[in-house]
Formats: structure tokens, C-alpha cells, sequence
């Protein structure tokens, strides 16, 4: 790989973890409204559901201190997030289902630059798809927790399948040595319309049904 070719790569990274700190601060501060929060109360929110799988991800890989403390950038799109939804709730409400839509595009995002950070930092293909999976279902727990929510991972639709889908995308496009770029916009596609087909069709895992 030359030395334009980091340079994209690292350029794309960067590019889908705001992406996807942006799309999760909006569905967590959107949870924190419609749970009657105040400013700071949503802020805080905003900024947990934006970051907190991406903290976990650099603690493991060894990226330290994380992105989300040292870069300004991770903190302005978190705050701009909430301040959005804060301020322009109704507009934001208006779409179906808000907070699914934006958790699902979080997940394909984060899923894809978790996994493809995690090989720069030269984990395994087994490891970098699993902190890829982390890297999107965290901040979505996080946000739950919260709010006092049995998170969204735990008990909905193909989840952190659809999130294990993008990230191995990107790890099997690694090791084949593919274009970097298509192989994230194809992980992060494939992973959001299998959240978002799932959430429609209702497609689930088996659910635990105790006997009496």
C-alpha cells in the first residue's frame, strides 16, 4: 500500500467515525428527549450513544487516549447532535421510527470503521470483526442503560448480526487486498439493510421462553 493509498484509507475511517458518532449522538439524544430530559440531560446522552463503542474500541486496540478524548472533532459533532434534536425534535420526529433509523445507520457505520481501524492497528481478522461488532452495538447499550432500557442488542432484530456482517465485509475485503473504499460503503450497506429489513419484517433470533 502506498502512501496515498493510507492517506484515503485513514481519510475513510475518520469519515464514517464521525459519520457514525453523528447518526448515534442523534438517536441518543433523541431517546433523551422522548424520556423528558433536560439540555444537559440530553447532551450527556448524546454524547455516550456517540461515542462510548468507539472508547471501548480504542481501549482495546491500544489507540491511546481514545478519539473521542483527544479529538475536538468527536465532541463539537456529539454536542451539534444533541443541540439538533434538542432544539429541532419536532422535525426530527417526523420520520418513521427516528431512533431505529438512526441506530441502524450508526451500526453500519461504526460496524465498518470499528472493523477497518481495528486492522490498522494489525488485530486479527477473528478480532477486528468482533471489535467491529463492539464498536457499533456499544454506544446503543450504552444509550439504553441510560434511560433504564433493556438495550436494543439484548432483544430486538439481528442486531449485532447485522453489525458482525459489516464488519467481516471489510476484514475479508483486507485480506483479499480490495479497494478499501468500496469495501466499506458494500460492509456498511449490507449491514444497515439487514437491520433495516429486519426492523420492517420483524426477522429475529430464537427467543428465550422459560417453561412454568
Amino acid at each position: 500500500m502506498t502512501a496515498s493509498d493510507h492517506v484515503v484509507v485513514n481519510t475513510l475511517l475518520v469519515a464514517f467515525d464521525l459519520g457514525g458518532t453523528f447518526v448515534f449522538a442523534l438517536s441518543g439524544a433523541t431517546a433523551g428527549v422522548k424520556h423528558k430530559l433536560d439540555l444537559f440531560g440530553v447532551l450527556v446522552l448524546s454524547f455516550a450513544a456517540g461515542n462510548a463503542g468507539g472508547i471501548t474500541r480504542d481501549l482495546m486496540i491500544g489507540a491511546i487516549p481514545p478519539a473521542a478524548m483527544s479529538e475536538w472533532r468527536y465532541v463539537t459533532v456529539s454536542i451539534l447532535a444533541g443541540l439538533i434534536t434538542f432544539y429541532g425534535f419536532r422535525i426530527i420526529d417526523r420520520l418513521s421510527s427516528p431512533v431505529l433509523v438512526f441506530d441502524a445507520a450508526g451500526l453500519a457505520l461504526f460496524a465498518v470503521a470499528g472493523a477497518g481501524k481495528a486492522l490498522a492497528f494489525h488485530a486479527g481478522p477473528v478480532a477486528a470483526t468482533l471489535l467491529g461488532m463492539l464498536t457499533g452495538i456499544g454506544g446503543g447499550m450504552v444509550r439504553d442503560i441510560l434511560v433504564t432500557e433493556i438495550p436494543t442488542v439484548l432483544r430486538t432484530e439481528l442486531y449485532a448480526v447485522a453489525a458482525l456482517l459489516g464488519s467481516a465485509v471489510v476484514v475479508v475485503g483486507s485480506m483479499l487486498h480490495l479497494p478499501a473504499s468500496a469495501v466499506a460503503g458494500v460492509g456498511a450497506v449490507l449491514c444497515f439493510g439487514l437491520r433495516f429489513v429486519a426492523m420492517r419484517r420483524g426477522w429475529r433470533l430464537p427467543i428465550a421462553r422459560p417453561t412454568a
